[in-house]
């Protein structure tokens, strides 16, 4: 069969559409920052302030770090999520307007205008963070003592734009278009419609997984080349995947095991320590907690029973750097300690990767310098759906063959630019091989996780009415006689005679104005009276004795963020608020709840939806539920899009069924 496309004009085309996701990002930070403030930066998670600083020393990589707290603000008693984490660039700042050696004094402003940050000149890297607190790595020479004399109240820190990840994204598709050998047999191969070869062997039994899980093992393991596990919400794709490495292991001696985000490699690495494997983990955990922390490199590094030798030798170097009086034999001194700590920081380092079953990274952090010449016989990525097809080639160099986990139905790659989205940026390597070559593809279709009745429209629209609900979920409910799906419609409800007294009402969503976010106030407030009448007829002692937990997700975070307030002040949800979370479709990844409550703010006369077209993510919302369904949105403006009016009677069909 002839090629689908030249694989070098293909690379050369994700190059591009790279591009124009690297400058118009850079441009949309550059403007963010110099638009919205630092309160607006608070807001969306993406700065710390106030800011605590804490203690600051060098870690087991011999890197500079400082500590730092999020201190709480008056109105900000319960604060909320960030998007920091191990990897991201960050910059300290301060508001003071002081003159300073960090950089140039901000003008003083005016009675209208806030504060301008005064930013410090040297960015740094976030090493830890969980909750409040955040580790931050240095360049040698920070000044931070600069940091330790700021106020509190005015010292702060902010994400910085992140050039390193496109810097290696960049170098992946260079060395791709020039690779022979097995990274060019394989880039051949995955732009093409040629049959990617297999090994011939009976299928293996395994007791505890269902047949479709049996046999995306089996077909992991006849796998010469690549393989895909279709992994849709609820059927067990980590006990799959976690299977698959293991019965590797049987075979080789070691395997790579990366995911787009911290969060999916933490998950990953957690499930095969519990398998009893070995797992390395290069970078930090999102979670910090001593489980997670137990196998990362830099905690294994600090066990090492030769670090103590090697902390000794580098304290000797920093303190023979900063002799102002050197001596004769000065040089000479400093070339033998750096001799001792480079041979002891090698030997320890091959130790700990001669022990390891599993490296486990992000698909950036596995160009860490420290996985330097190793090669792979497997490399599997998880939750390879979301992940750009640049950064999967820079693992891909690593490994002979190739796995990919995920679904390609549920979240996509995050693409801000629409021209590079247009362009097909959002297409990744895993949808891109299944639909080139379907035979390398096992679909799971058993779910674990919800009611038949919720899982049966995700089945019907996305997955071609493959999927079946195991015996122990197909009729879970919280109530006798419950149906599964409720729609509540606020076009029912967006005359002022629904609150006639609240001046703040509002008819429909509206823009947050510097942010391309939306909100819809009437309906946040629906969305929380909706969730208070089914507690009501759940009864409160139950939910508390059960633990029910509840989901309440909208697509726009300046949505989530309004529910999150409301929530903070009602009084009737009070005694549940542990057992209820507010966030974005994306926040709820990989998660599930017994309860989930969907804000769709959309409401307009011209039927516009905007965001709400990406389908794949109302796919992942709806399917987070276990129980129980509840959606509110503007029926009039939605169901003229086929999906939503698709939903919309199927949701009314379920009510028809319960009547008859």
């Amino acid at each position: 069969m002839a090629d689908v496309t030249s694989p070098i004009l293909e690379l050369q085309r994700q190059r591009m559409l790279l591009q124009l996701e690297y400058e118009q990002e850079k441009e949309a930070f550059l403007q963010a920052q110099q638009a919205r403030g630092v309160e607006r930066l608070v807001a969306r998670g993406d700065a710390w302030m106030p800011l605590r600083v804490g203690r600051s020393y060098y870690n087991s990589l011999n890197q500079l770090c400082v500590e730092v707290f999020r201190q709480p603000t008056a109105e900000d008693e319960e604060p909320d999520d960030h998007n920091f984490e191990f990897g991201k660039p960050v910059q300290f700042f301060k508001v003071d307007g002081a003159n300073g050696s960090n950089g140039q004094s901000p003008s003083a402003p005016s009675p209208h205008q806030p504060p301008s940050p005064h930013f410090f000149s040297s960015t740094g890297t976030v090493s830890y963070v969980d909750g409040d607190r955040m580790v931050v790595a240095v360049p040698d020479g920070f000044p931070v003592a600069d940091l330790l004399l700021a106020d509190d109240a005015q010292l702060g820190v902010q994400l910085f734009f992140d050039e390193t990840s496109y810097r290696l994204m960049f170098e992946a598709l260079e060395r791709t278009m020039r690779a022979k050998g097995r990274l060019g047999y394989l880039r051949d191969l995955f732009y093409s419609r040629q049959k990617a070869e297999t090994y011939s062997f009976p299928d293996m039994g395994f007791d505890y997984l269902n047949p479709t899980q049996e046999h995306a093992v089996n077909e992991v393991l006849r796998a010469k080349d690549v393989a895909i596990v279709h992994g849709p919400p609820g059927t067990g794709k980590t006990t799959t995947l976690v299977e698959a490495i293991y019965e590797t292991l049987r075979r080789e001696p070691q395997v790579l095991v990366c995911a787009q985000s911290n969060m999916a490699v933490d998950w990953i690495s957690e499930k095969l320590v519990d398998r009893g494997l070995n797992v390395l983990r290069i970078g930090n955990p999102s979670r910090v907690d001593d489980k997670m922390l137990s196998f990362t490199y830099e905690r294994r590094f600090e066990a090492h029973p030769d670090y103590p030798q090697l902390w000794a030798i580098r304290k000797a170097i920093r303190e023979l750097r900063s002799q102002k009086k050197r001596s004769d034999n000065w040089h000479q001194k400093m070339d033998r300690l750096k001799s001792r700590a480079t041979e002891l920081e090698i030997r320890i380092q091959q130790e700990l990767f001669g022990q390891a079953h599993v490296i486990a990274s992000t698909l950036v952090g596995s160009a860490n310098r420290l996985l330097d010449g190793q090669k792979f016989g497997t490399l599997f990525i998880d939750e390879a759906a979301q992940a750009l097809e640049a950064a999967c080639w820079i693992a891909i160099r690593r490994a002979g063959r190739v796995v990919f986990a995920g679904d390609h139905c549920q979240l996509p790659p995050t693409v801000k630019c629409y021209e590079a989205m247009k362009g097909g940026l959002g297409r990744t390597l895993m949808e891109r091989i299944a639909h080139e070559k379907p035979e390398a593809v096992t679909l799971l279709r058993m779910q674990y996780r919800m009611h038949e009745d919720i899982m049966r429209f995700s089945s019907d629209w996305f997955y071609h009415n493959l999927m079946v609900a195991a015996p122990q979920v197909q009729h879970r409910s919280i109530l006798d006689l419950d149906l599964p799906m409720t729609w509540v419609d606020t076009s029912e409800y967006t005359d002022k005679s629904a609150n006639p007294d609240d001046p703040d009402d509002e008819d429909g969503s509206e823009s947050t104005g510097t942010s391309n976010s939306r909100l819809n106030r009437l309906e946040a407030r629906l969305t929380l009276l909706s969730l208070q009448a089914y507690f009501e007829l759940i009864g409160r002692e139950r939910i508390q004795q059960e633990r029910l937990d509840v989901g309440i997700i909208s697509p726009y975070r300046a949505q989530v963020q309004l529910l999150r307030q409301l929530l903070r002040k009602n009084e009737c949800l009070k005694p549940f608020r542990r057992q209820i979370t507010v966030n974005t479709v994306d926040g709820f990844q990989g998660q599930e709840r017994d309860i989930i409550v969907i804000s769709l703010v959309r409401s307009n006369d011209e039927g516009q939806i905007g965001f709400l077209r990406d389908l794949r993510r109302m796919n992942v919302a709806i399917t987070r539920a276990r129980m129980k369904v509840i959606i509110l949105g503007d029926s009039h403006t939605l169901t003229r899009h086929p999906f939503y009016r698709k939903l919309w009677q199927y949701i009314q069909s379920l009510k028809t069924a319960s009547h008859a």
